[in-house]
């Protein structure tokens, strides 16, 4: 079980040391941003990122639960580069500011955009 941590936890920090520099990294080249653009993009990348990683190894290996891989990337780098906390703390951000459609553009990519991007990137596995 301490592996399992250990692995997760590696891998979690790499993924959020990697969504904090590519966040920072897209904020200062995107001038337009109408809404959070810079993680929507790190969240559609990690989704993408999962599909294929999700496609190509847990389906082959389904205990890969407990696969050190598996928990290195799917669980630990792939879960902490997507972050869902940081998407609510923008969004509640946009429905302060009353900015209604950036609001419903930002949730609605963001959640419909990931899983389609996760499907994308399970279907290009096949």
């Amino acid at each position: 079980m301490n592996c399992a941590l250990l692995f997760a936890g590696i891998g979690g920090a790499a993924g959020a040391v990697s969504r904090y520099i590519l966040g920072l990294y897209l904020m200062k080249k995107l001038v337009f941003q109408p809404f959070p653009l810079s993680m929507l993009i790190v969240n559609a990348l990690g989704s993408l990122g999962l599909g294929v990683f999700y496609r190509s190894y847990f389906q082959q290996i389904p205990e890969a639960y407990d696969e050190p891989l598996f928990l290195f990337l799917a669980l630990g780098y792939f879960g902490a580069f997507t972050t869902f906390s940081t998407f609510s703390v923008e969004a509640v951000q946009l429905y302060q500011q009353k900015r209604w459609l950036h609001l419903f553009l930002y949730t609605g990519l963001t959640v419909f955009g990931s899983i389609c991007l996760f499907m994308i990137g399970f279907t290009v596995m096949r």
